[in-house]
């Protein structure tokens, strides 16, 4: 994808397009794996009060204080990869990291005891229209999960500072072990244990997330050390950065946590149907977006210095991420039902479960591209040294959550959340690429603007092309996410959205010929990798 990805081998020096493609299939077997966990445990517990209160305390513990950690190791990736760049032979090591490294885990360690002693008035505070008993297991449950919370954080800073010297194998499958423990918790001992088999279960696998960054430390020969120099420069550029990497990252960890905490109010199994509803949404996120950015984001921070070169790999993860998602996105929109009904609905996850979740879908589906296009961007900003445009924007994007929740919930209760969420990435991606053209020249903006408009004319050609054919008498099931046909099979459904699937791949690929389009170059360099095995 770029110079720097020609694919010479050695520290800071990789190939983004393999090691995208690498990431990209190492990362589909725990994401496939994560999807059977959220199937067993919604098989298990159903759509009610018990999951509902595991998903705030999962949320307080990963959205909260997870948000520190996953800031933090954002910002030690531009030093360290320019570190890791310049090495020849043995890695010497970071001090700024382990700086970094003994500072967070002693923050967050002492936070999370805190935090655990405050657990009643926080969860009350975080889901205010819980009560009675499912308060009280919402606590409870957060004073387990907050165990893992040094565990999460050590997690997330080994895996940025082995990505930073160009290894990414083992990061990438961090989440088996982890959804492996998760799918025994519920499975082996949810019934007898209920919903503390979960908490349990997210401490056990936490640790073995942690884990599973210790091989590629010891191979690499990273010595790791507690330090608590203040002073070091490594650490006073690093700890520069984490302001505002928190803010910047909080639009969608904080949207979560407002979303949850609204959707408390609506009625149970709200926050479940939201929460899965994204999860669907995740699943191309990960296995796109992520996996582009674990190669991608040591590349920009490597060459911040060289704009041009920056601009190209902007573009190009654009591309990537546009046309890629956005027949994705017309396909969740037009068949969330079968989609939702095939993933999670099964054994107590039953058919409102199924509907309600379907409607978060559809709604949530548009912020894909958005939360792609915005991601990539986030990350150039940081990268060439720009971490006060994302955080204003940020600010913003959050401002217009909020205020959608409670202008939309009442209104249109669980389609409102999400259209809400929708509405506030779309305009973080907005914003974010003009600011970096802007400031930065990091972004061609005509090019960016061709890109999304082809995007947005062609999805909607696929979008009116799949409601046509949806709307066939001769399609099997219905496809309609508010609107269940009793009558229609689990089987149909499925057969319709792979109906759906095909002609708005149709649709969209060759709409990308007819307008020789610049980005045909994605569908031909993914065939040539897969072809060469690279």
């Amino acid at each position: 994808m770029s110079r720097r990805g020609s694919g010479a081998e050695g520290p800071g020096r990789f190939s983004v397009s393999r090691a995208a493609l690498l990431v990209t299939a190492l990362t589909a077997a725990s994401t496939l794996l994560g999807l059977a966990r959220d199937v067993v445990i919604g098989a298990v517990y159903g759509a009610g009060p018990e999951l509902d209160a595991y998903l705030v305390a999962q949320g307080l513990m990963s959205i909260v204080l997870g948000l520190v950690a996953d800031a933090v190791s954002r910002s030690v990736t531009p030093r360290v990869a320019r570190e890791a760049a310049g090495e020849s032979g043995q890695c010497r090591g970071h001090r700024g990291f382990d700086v970094a490294l003994t500072v967070t885990l002693v923050v967050l360690g002492l936070a999370g005891v805190i935090v655990g002693l405050l657990a009643g008035p926080v969860t009350s505070l975080i889901a205010p229209g819980f009560s009675g008993e499912q308060a009280d297991v919402a606590a409870t449950l957060t004073r387990v999960m907050l165990l893992a919370t040094v565990l999460v954080a050590g997690t997330d800073l080994l895996a940025s500072l082995v990505q930073a010297h160009g290894r990414f194998a083992w990061s990438s499958l961090e989440g088996v072990p982890f959804n492996i423990i998760m799918i025994a918790a519920a499975s082996l001992f949810g019934p007898q244990h209920g919903v503390v088999a979960l908490a349990v279960g997210f401490v056990i696998g936490s640790g073995a997330r942690l884990a599973m960054q210790l091989p590629p430390v010891r191979r690499i020969g990273i010595p790791l050390r507690a330090r608590v120099n203040l002073r070091d420069p490594g650490f006073l550029e690093i700890a520069r950065l984490v302001p505002p990497m928190l803010v910047g990252t909080a639009v969608v960890n904080v949207n979560t946590l407002v979303d949850r905490a609204v959707g408390s109010t609506l009625q149970e199994g709200a926050i479940t149907a939201l929460s899965y509803g994204w999860r669907l949404i995740h699943l191309p996120e990960t296995l796109v977006i992520t996996a582009l950015l674990v190669p991608l984001y040591p590349a920009l921070s490597a060459a911040a210095s060289d704009r041009s070169e920056v601009r190209g790999l902007v573009r190009q993860g654009m591309a990537v991420t546009v046309t890629v998602l956005t027949p994705l996105t017309v396909l969740l929109v037009l068949a969330a039902r079968p989609l939702v009904d095939l993933a999670f609905g099964h054994g107590a996850f039953d058919a409102q479960a199924v509907t309600d979740t379907a409607l978060a879908v559809a709604w949530y589906a548009p912020a894909l591209i958005a939360l792609g296009c915005r991601q990539i961007v986030v990350r150039a900003s940081y990268a060439v040294g720009d971490a006060a445009s994302p955080v204003v924007v940020a600010v913003l994007a959050m401002v217009l959550n909020v205020a959608g929740d409670l202008l939309l919930a009442p209104i249109m209760g669980i389609a409102g959340i999400a259209a809400a969420t929708t509405a506030s990435l779309v305009l973080a991606a907005v914003l974010n690429i003009w600011l970096l053209h802007r400031r930065h020249r990091g972004v061609d903006l005509r090019g960016a603007a061709g890109l999304l408009g082809r995007a947005l004319g062609l999805g909607a050609l696929a979008l009116a092309a799949g409601y046509a054919v949806s709307a066939a008498s001769w399609m099997p099931g219905n496809l309609m996410p508010a609107q269940p046909d009793a009558g229609a099979s689990a089987s149909a459904g499925v057969l319709g959205a792979v109906v759906i699937a095909a002609v708005v791949a149709a649709v969209y690929v060759l709409g990308l010929i007819l307008l020789r389009a610049p980005e045909r170059w994605v569908l031909a360099r993914g065939v040539n990798l897969l072809r060469r095995g690279r």
